[in-house]
């Protein structure tokens, strides 16, 4: 039989791509090959799925038999070719954003520069009959078909554009409120185009305009030493002239323009007339000082935990294989990648996604929504080996290039306003995201998920201290967040150093990385300030039926088989960004918590009434009561305590990532930490209750999805008509509204999740007592900016995961870590 012959039967199941259709022609929707394996990469022309070779035999024959099945493939295969020398010595570009893996960032995964030959050709299944392409005598339906194939944007792409719309890359600018109005004084002064000097000092380098006035002065003092002695903000305190231009950074094209009062970098759109006013004229300017991006980034880079982290000078033994495999920054992607190494680093991991067949052959018809099925393939990724082979080149060991999370990333990212976006992201808010995910996508499941190596239980005994009563609550956990204690073994040598560090400053010295001397805490002290007892402030005590103090105490009721250990190294500052403390910890190998298990009520002990504090008014409103082990959780975190009360008011007490979601949204409204007051309704006086209206296009598209009238509309409600929030606050209150089905009429019970279990039955339990056997560490100031990189401990030896860069870890850093992961023995 003919090819063409062979392609006849299957002419009309080709299809041409119209306007909705994403269009899978980078990588496999099972695995990561791509166009450059091998074999190429196989997309199907009805579906526009792509596959790599081990998988579209898959595909043909779920979509119908030998005859019936999707069976003309577009094969595009891509061969690399290194460029001559001489055509890629092109100039290192500039760093000019605190980004890793995008155009003005750090690039992280450069390669040398490569040409690529293309070859493209249909493939008939299930006989793998080759046309090869161009072939003019194909059907018409077909050159359509190949054209809009080829010439369309991947489904990467434009998934890539939808999550970046209306987000920025932290480089943009609000325009100042002063620019248009801003007071300019007619007081003669008139500024030269160099030899600039602070008016209060001897500073000649990061100097700022006032451009009220023209008063040259100096800016603000680094930590390290650097900058200015902040000649410039004092000014500011006492004159009020709100912004500032820096000198040096003039050009045609703008400056770094400062609000004081606005508290940030700023837009000035009339920069080149307030500038004139000074005899400043914009286009004779050149720059000679550095951006203040410039400087944030040489600060981050400077910072000595950067090359101790990376294990930076130590020639470090490649690693390739199964379980070896890096993962490629896709753009500030550090984050993920550092946790999902550590996830499939676990065994319930490995055995819930790996290996991946049936997994596979049950995905629905759209893989790349479905979360099991790239969780599967991320896993099939990691752990296969197939992407982490030993290649050499011109004799020498090439170095593995990892696998790109895309996929997997614009899935866990979807829908999320921060997690969506090429920002580094927090990854201790990132590993808790994923929890919720995965449970999430959990609930069809007979089995637990794999998640379930993390829960524990942490028991609060609150205790009267007029009645000594006491009042014991229990929640869940999948995370041991410990304060960081300010007990330090070394003071001696801290105290020194800070002396030193004033007179360096003082003479306007720099302090060398290799230099600096950091507290040395150890990470049992953190436990025992976990332990130690909090005092809790107007605690309503049913006792006394008034408010008074109470002692809270906290403790594991059970212990997990992992425990992800989550040290309090950041902090909100004034500017709402959150800085890191630069402390050293001393972070044993083995760890004991015994001692901080809970006993539950002791004898002798009398429990709290459990009547309300306020009962029930005239008009049957019950008073609103903020969940105190939350909102405990939620100011440790730095956030202001009025802040976190009107999260707790608005999420109606939902769980920990409910609420700092809408902290993140909401952080910078006016009132955020103005004294927050409960509404009169939810303090229990009798008042009607305005009449609540759901969407009602939401609404229907809610109970499409097999949800009830019922929590359709109370969740529409919960979250002001945000369709997108109301499923997952329905997923996030499951137990609140496990009486009614949440289950479309042809769905049979028993299809669904065992219900009846107790809750203790869902959390395993075992010794206190740990050994480490992960970490991941943070390099820079703060969790808005620098990277992250884990270590493993695989076949009794430390492993080294810096995104596609794999390793025999040396000198493994355990001591600047910020997650750490201890598992039970």
């Amino acid at each position: 039989m003919s090819a063409m012959d062979a392609l006849k039967p299957y002419v009309h199941k080709i299809r041409i791509p119209v306007q909705n259709d994403k269009i899978y022609k980078d990588e496999c929707v099972f695995s990561f090959d791509s166009p450059l394996s091998p074999d190429g990469l196989y997309v199907c022309l009805n579906t526009f799925l792509g596959f790599g070779r081990d998988f579209v035999e898959l595909h043909h024959k779920k979509t119908g038999n030998a005859k019936t099945g999707n069976a003309v493939f577009l094969n595009l295969k891509r061969i690399a070719r290194e460029m001559p020398q001489s055509d890629c010595e092109e100039t290192k570009p500039k760093i000019t954003k605190l980004a890793i893996g995008i155009e003005g960032g750090f690039d992280v995964n450069s390669q040398p520069k490569q040409q690529f030959d293309e070859i493209n050709s249909v493939v008939i299944l299930p006989q793998f009959t080759v046309i090869p392409l161009p072939n003019p005598d194909l059907p018409e339906q077909l050159l359509q078909s190949i054209s809009m194939v080829l010439s369309s944007d991947a489904a990467f792409r434009l998934e890539e554009l939808q999550a970046l719309a209306g987000t920025w890359d932290g480089e943009k600018r609000i325009v100042s409120k002063y620019a248009n109005d801003l007071k300019q004084l007619d007081n003669g002064v008139k500024i030269p185009p160099k030899g600039w000097k602070c008016e209060k000092c001897d500073k000649r380098d990061n100097l700022w305009l006032n451009l009220t006035d023209g008063t040259i002065l100096c800016g603000r003092k680094y930590f390290d030493g650097t900058g200015g002695n902040n000649h410039a903000s004092e000014y500011y305190a006492e004159t009020k002239y709100p912004l500032a231009v820096k000198l040096g950074t003039i050009t045609a094209d703008g400056a770094d323009v400062y609000s004081y009062d606005e508290d940030d970098m700023v837009e000035d759109p009339l920069l080149a007339k307030h500038l004139a006013h000074f005899g400043i004229n914009v286009k004779q300017m050149e720059k000679t000082d550095k951006s203040m991006i410039e400087l944030e980034i040489d600060l981050n880079k400077g910072l000595g935990e950067w090359s101790i982290i990376q294990e930076e000078g130590s020639q470090l033994k490649p690693l390739y294989g199964p379980g070896y495999t890096g993962l490629s920054n896709l753009g500030n992607s550090c984050y993920l990648n550092s946790v999902m190494q550590v996830m499939f680093s676990i065994p319930d991991f490995q055995n819930r996604y790996f290996p991946p067949d049936k997994i596979f052959e049950s995905a629905p018809t759209d893989p790349p929504s479905d979360f099991t099925t790239q969780m599967a393939k991320l896993s099939y990724g990691l752990l296969s080996g197939k992407y982490s082979l030993q290649e050499l080149t011109n004799g020498e060991t090439k170095e593995q290039t990892g696998i790109k999370p895309t996929m997997f990333k614009n899935l866990i990212g979807r829908g999320h306003h921060e997690f969506s976006t090429k920002r580094q992201q927090d990854v201790q808010e990132f590993f808790l995201h994923l929890i919720n995910v995965i449970e999430r996508n959990n609930r069809t499941n007979a089995s637990p998920p794999a998640t379930d190596c993390f829960k524990f239980q942490v028991e609060e005994r609150i205790e009267c201290l007029q009645s000594k009563k006491v009042k014991y609550t229990t929640r869940t956990d999948y995370m041991l967040s410990l304060p960081v204690a300010e007990f330090m073994t070394n003071t001696e040598a801290v105290n020194a150093f800070e002396v030193k560090k004033k007179e360096m400053q003082e003479r306007g010295q720099k302090i060398e990385p290799k230099d600096v001397i950091r507290p040395i805490i150890p990470i049992k002290s953190c436990v025992e300030a976990f332990a130690t007892p909090t005092v809790i402030e107007d605690f309503f005590s049913s006792a006394i039926n008034g408010k008074t103090i109470a002692n809270q105490t906290t403790r594991l009721k059970t212990f997990p088989d992992y425990l992800m250990v989550h040290i309090k190294k950041f902090a909100l500052g004034d500017d709402w960004v959150p800085k890191k403390l630069d402390i050293s910890l001393d972070v044993p190998e083995m760890l004991d918590l015994d001692h901080i298990r809970a006993a539950g009520l002791q004898p002798g002990e009398e429990l709290l009434p459990e009547t309300k504090h306020t009962g029930e008014a005239a008009g049957g409103a019950v008073a609103f009561e903020f969940n105190s082990a939350l909102l405990a959780q939620l100011v440790d975190m730095g956030f202001p305590i009025d802040g976190c009360k009107r999260a707790l008011y608005n999420t109606k007490n939902g769980d920990i990532e409910t609420t700092m979601n809408w902290i993140m949204e909401h952080m910078a409204d006016p009132d955020f930490s103005q004294p927050f007051t409960l509404p009169a309704s939810s303090r229990g006086a009798a008042k009607t209750e305005t009449a609540f209206t759901a969407d009602s296009e939401s609404l229907a598209t809610i109970i499409s999805m097999g949800f009830t009238d019922e929590q359709a509309f109370q969740a529409l409600k919960a979250t002001n008509n945000n369709m997108e929030r109301a499923v997952d606050w329905i997923f996030s209150h499951a137990d609140e509204l496990s009486s009614q089905a949440m289950q479309t009429d042809a769905t049979d019970a028993s299809t669904q999740p065992n219900q009846s279990q107790s809750p203790e039955s869902s959390f395993r339990d075992g010794s206190g007592r740990y050994k480490l056997v992960a970490f991941i560490s943070h390099m820079g100031t703060s969790t808005m900016c620098g990277h992250y990189v884990c270590h493993i401990l695989k076949e009794n030896r430390w492993v080294i995961f810096n995104d596609s860069k794999v390793a025999i870890s040396e000198t493994p850093p355990k001591d600047l870590a910020y997650l750490y992961l201890y598992q039970r023995i």
